[in-house]
């Protein structure tokens, strides 16, 4: 099992930036694939960004690509999505995500979930 929690949520106006981080705990010493998804008033959750175990490869939904970064340090067990840029329809309840499968993290269905952090952008 793997224990993921979010941080680093809140109020900014657009334009502005947030870091979240991410923290795992437990079973952490497995090669875990770790992601983020979003999930708005009224929609589904879905894809933000992606990175696999080493941190040599990322991937990111359109809509967030050259404005959002997400790194990883496997020494502490965390991984961050650096937003920048952030405009209204950023506002979502953000989720960190693990898997073994960089494939399942893309697709939203990972083994494990944080328990979301929310993140709202004024116009």
């Amino acid at each position: 099992q793997v224990q993921l929690v979010e941080s680093g949520g809140g109020l900014v106006q657009a334009g502005g930036s947030l870091r979240l981080p991410c923290a795992a705990s437990g079973r952490t010493n497995s090669r875990y694939a770790r992601g983020w998804s979003r999930q708005a008033p009224g929609n589904e959750r879905d894809f933000v960004a992606a990175i696999n175990w080493s941190g040599s490869n990322s991937y990111y939904a359109d809509s967030v690509k050259g404005r959002f970064t997400i790194s990883r340090d496997n020494a502490k067990n965390t991984v961050s999505l650096q937003m920048n840029s952030l405009n209204p329809e950023d506002t979502a309840v953000y989720y960190c995500a693990a898997d073994e499968s960089l494939h399942v993290v893309f697709t939203g269905t990972s083994d494990y979930w944080g328990q979301g952090t929310q993140v709202t952008v004024s116009s």
